[in-house]
Formats: structure tokens, C-alpha cells, sequence
């Protein structure tokens, strides 16, 4: 999980239970809120902390699919889309990452790895 995915999901559990405490707090004795409700809202919460996870599983495996994709190129002919919208070819001679995102290294430019439209 990434640092702000985790951020995230201890700001959400501690938001929830400062609800339910408050709601347990200010309830009305006579008419009590019931006890699946709770248990509703705890597997919401649950489900919602699981679907986190499962959301920084998949960047991860995308980030490594990326890589992969990346490194299989170095050495070969690719043909890229350049800042002005010209189709260019050259040959991979790095990758690197650079703000977070692929790029590889083409001659002197530096190209991010969507821009490739082909590879030979």
C-alpha cells in the first residue's frame, strides 16, 4: 500500500469511529440503534479499507508491468510520438524513472514509455 493510500485509510477508520462513538454518545436510550447496524456499517468500512488495498495492489503490479515493458526495449528500434506530434524512430538505450513515470532514453531525448506507438 503507498504511504498516502495508507494515510487515507487511517484518516477513514478514524473518521468512522468518531461516528460511531458520537452516535453511540447521542443516541436516544428509549430507541437504541441496532446492533446490525453496526455490524452493517463496520463491514462497509471493512469492505471499503479492502477495496484500498486491492487499488494499491493493482498500481503496483502496474508499475512493475511498466518496468518490465521498459526494460524489454532497451536495444531495440522503437517508433515514438514526440512533443510536437512528429513521428520519430530511434533506438532504446535506458530507462529511467522520472517523476514517477517511465521514460525511456531515445538518442537525446528523454520519451515517456505511452508515447511508443511500435517496437522492432
Amino acid at each position: 500500500m503507498s504511504q498516502i493510500s495508507a494515510i487515507n485509510a487511517t484518516v477513514a477508520r478514524d473518521q468512522f469511529l468518531q461516528l460511531l462513538v458520537a452516535q453511540l454518545q447521542n443516541q436516544d436510550p428509549l430507541n437504541p440503534v441496532s446492533d446490525t447496524e453496526f455490524i452493517s456499517q463496520l463491514s462497509q468500512l471493512s469492505q471499503l479499507e479492502s477495496l484500498q488495498n486491492l487499488d494499491a495492489n493493482f498500481s503496483q503490479v502496474l508499475r512493475l508491468q511498466q518496468l518490465t515493458s521498459g526494460t524489454s526495449l532497451v536495444g531495440k528500434t522503437v517508433t515514438f510520438t514526440d512533443e510536437q506530434g512528429s513521428t520519430q524512430t530511434g533506438t532504446v538505450s535506458a530507462v529511467a524513472v522520472n517523476n514517477g513515470n517511465f521514460e525511456l532514453t531515445i538518442g537525446a531525448a528523454q520519451v515517456p514509455l505511452d508515447k511508443v506507438t511500435s517496437a522492432r
